[in-house]
């Protein structure tokens, strides 16, 4: 068993780290670092995959039968730290390696989680993607328990993040909370007539105008002529 450092050198190693550059203190950690040593060959592991960036290796404490972590083969604490093309060819890898675990040990499915930082539950000091294989009714407990808080301090979180959104992306937008939707009720039950409101009559009434009748074109003629039916029938008879 490897003897434990003393008070003294325990003190006078933070003072040295204390004093480092960004560069010197990502060496150090990168010395340090059980991964690192896993990327270099220095450890033997169990490896199920392997490119130019990254490396994915059997968890020897699996919560499940093919546990897999896929780390970055650079040293990267935390997630933040990390390119941005690095990050997405971690994400797809680990998409392509939970595809592979549906079918390979009949998962009823993946779970795929990244403890950033101690606070979360992050063990290593190196960046890792965590997938695992699950079955129903495995009793593994990744369930994030809901809790209530006071809404001012749900305003309040609210606020400082998208303030902090808006400057990395240059974006400002407003959160708009949706109405819930009314229910389209079908058939005539559901439509309401609507009545059409009367013009109001208006005070004064126009006068009406009379009628004239038009006389036919018979009893005009008969009176332009000058004879009439009757006597034509006195005339024949």
């Amino acid at each position: 068993m490897p003897e434990q450092p003393s008070p003294e050198q325990m003190q006078a190693l933070q003072e040295k780290v204390k004093n480092m550059s960004p560069e010197e203190l990502k060496e150090f950690q990168k010395k340090q670092c059980i991964f690192c040593k896993i990327v270099a060959g220095d450890i033997n592991s169990k490896k199920v995959y392997e490119d130019e960036k990254c490396t994915a290796i059997l968890d020897i404490n699996p919560a499940n039968p093919g546990h897999i972590l896929l780390i970055p083969k650079e040293h990267f604490p935390l997630m933040p730290l990390m390119p941005n093309d690095l990050v997405d060819h971690l994400f797809l890898v680990a998409k392509e390696i939970s595809r592979v675990m549906l079918t390979a040990v009949s998962a009823d499915g993946v779970s795929i989680f990244v403890a950033n930082g101690s606070a979360a539950g992050q063990r290593a000091q190196h960046f890792m993607i965590h997938i695992i294989p699950r079955k129903t009714g495995d009793k593994i407990k990744l369930d994030i328990p809901v809790k209530e808080h006071p809404q001012e301090d749900i305003d309040n979180a609210v606020e400082k993040i998208q303030e902090k959104i808006d400057s990395v992306f240059k974006t400002k937008k407003k959160i708009v909370r949706k109405k819930p939707e009314k229910k389209k009720t079908s058939g005539k039950k559901g439509k309401k007539k609507t009545s059409k409101k009367k013009k109001p009559r208006s005070s004064s009434k126009k006068p009406k105008k009379k009628k004239t009748k038009k006389k036919s074109t018979k009893k005009k003629s008969k009176e332009e002529s000058g004879v009439s039916l009757d006597d034509i029938a006195d005339i024949i008879g």
